[in-house]
């Protein structure tokens, strides 16, 4: 099932004032990444984060990256944008909407791959550093002139100061953005070599600048190119056009398979944050007919009669049986149907089915045991849920649920570490901080609880929170 979390206004403007016509913006900021990464409006879905990690491990490969060090977050944002801070790879919602092909997506993560494979972001704090330096020696040049000019009364040096103070931004702005723009071009030819190292095609991403290129046509707008991060999209297709054509797997496809499972993430992401109508236009377009049989049940159970959704679900089982994407909607909707010992017995087949153990189908599977209230399935819903996040840790959602299943155990001081838990990783520390010290007077001193509930006292932004 797909969820929302509620973004923290700063980092979450931030990264909604992206430049729309971007790809690979390398973020440069103060403060921790993770900070940054719970302040976004993060989407969270077990099936869609599957199959973007599937996207990116053969890429972070070839690019000499460890893909279990990368995390890969989904971004609440309908324009088409991703970008890179830490060792996290955002990715809008907006991108995977509109690119029809998975070769396009492809192309943006080999872009994002070259941005860490490169060392972009160490390299940009260097240059801003740099660009803030420049700044300032101009400044204190300019005050200087203009002191120089008051002590002998002339106008014209002091208006020279003034000038040079000025003209020492603008070009310490003018190195920054060049810097960028030059590392933009290079994150793109790296993404074409690991392409080609991955024996994909490079044309998904001339689509994509191709679309900027549209996009910016039809705006009407007059950029200067001296002032912005990114080259003009048709620079970008210039300077990629000729590798991508002598790449021997220019007309290389999708396999049907892989554009299947694009067209179900597409379908699910237009039920979930656009409504009934955007399927209907998905569908509009020529979907994988199975594609287009699974937002039609998504629209059903969001929507519509979950008699009708329950049949349709049975209907995608039937024609893919250990798709455990299938069974988790069943358990979705016999959920919301208030069957739940129903659903933990779907739930519980897609954990089973799973191949890329998800921390996201356990807890849904515990949230169905939880609700059923009896001693042995409280019991095994901790278990489960537990289970989720020893592979998500950061899943901040899932610690309410541990929370009210150890309250309803009678566990006051497991609930309260649990629901410190939760505001930790929702970057809420003040209030972690009360319940970890709330937790610590019923725990024994030096046991493991008590010492994570310590750490979270001891975390550092609790302090200005």
């Amino acid at each position: 099932m797909l969820s929302l979390s509620r973004p923290a206004s700063t980092f979450a403007k931030a990264a909604r004032v992206a430049a729309t016509l971007s790809l690979g913006a390398v973020m440069a900021f103060a403060g921790t990444v993770s900070a940054f990464a719970q302040s976004v409006p993060v989407v969270r879905d077990a099936e869609i984060e599957a199959l973007v990690r599937d996207y990116a491990r053969p890429i972070f490969k070839a690019a000499g990256l460890s893909s279990s060090n990368i995390q890969i977050v989904l971004v609440n944002d309908k324009s088409f944008n991703a970008f890179v801070a830490g060792r996290r790879l955002f990715i809008n919602t907006g991108a995977l909407m509109q690119s029809e092909t998975p070769n396009e997506i492809i192309g943006v993560i080999a872009h994002e791959a070259g941005h860490l494979a490169g060392g972009h972001q160490d390299k940009l704090r260097e240059q801003l550093d740099r660009a803030k330096t420049m700044a300032i020696v101009a400044s204190l040049l300019g005050v200087g002139a203009i002191a120089a000019g008051a002590a002998t009364n002339s106008k014209g040096l002091a208006g020279a100061g003034m000038g040079l103070a000025a003209g020492g931004g603008e070009m310490a702005q003018r190195s920054l953005l060049s810097y960028q723009r030059g590392e933009e071009i290079t994150a793109d030819r790296s993404a074409i070599t690991y392409l080609n190292a991955t024996g994909q095609s490079g044309m998904g991403m001339l689509k994509t600048f191709q679309r900027f290129q549209s996009a910016l046509s039809l705006s009407g707008a007059q950029i200067d190119p001296y002032r912005i991060s990114h080259p003009m999209p048709q620079d970008r297709i210039s300077n990629l056009e000729e590798l991508v054509k002598k790449s021997p797997y220019r007309d290389k496809t999708d396999p049907p398979a892989l554009q299947q499972r694009h067209d179900m993430m597409r379908v699910k992401i237009a039920a979930y944050l656009d409504g009934q109508a955007a399927v209907s236009r998905l569908i509009r377009r020529k979907l994988d007919p199975l594609a287009a049989k699974y937002g039609e049940a998504q629209v059903a159970y969001l929507y519509g009669n979950l008699a009708s959704s329950l049949s349709q679900a049975d209907a995608l089982i039937k024609a893919q049986p250990k798709n455990p994407y299938f069974h988790e909607l069943r358990g979705d909707i016999l959920m919301k149907a208030n069957r739940p010992k129903d659903a933990a017995t779907a739930y519980a087949k897609a954990v089973r089915l799973d191949p890329a153990k998800s921390g996201i189908l356990p807890v849904s599977y515990g949230q169905a045991l939880l609700a059923q209230g009896t001693p042995d399935s409280l019991k095994k819903a901790v278990a489960q849920i537990e289970s989720g996040l020893a592979r998500d840790r950061e899943n901040g959602a899932a610690y309410r649920y541990l929370a009210q299943a150890y309250g309803e155990q009678g566990d006051v001081a497991k609930a309260e570490l649990a629901t410190a838990e939760g505001y930790f990783y929702s970057g809420a520390f003040r209030d972690a901080k009360i319940f970890a010290m709330r937790a610590q007077k019923s725990l024994k001193r030096g046991e493991p609880a008590w010492l994570r509930a310590q750490d979270i006292i001891n975390f550092g932004p609790a302090k200005s929170n």
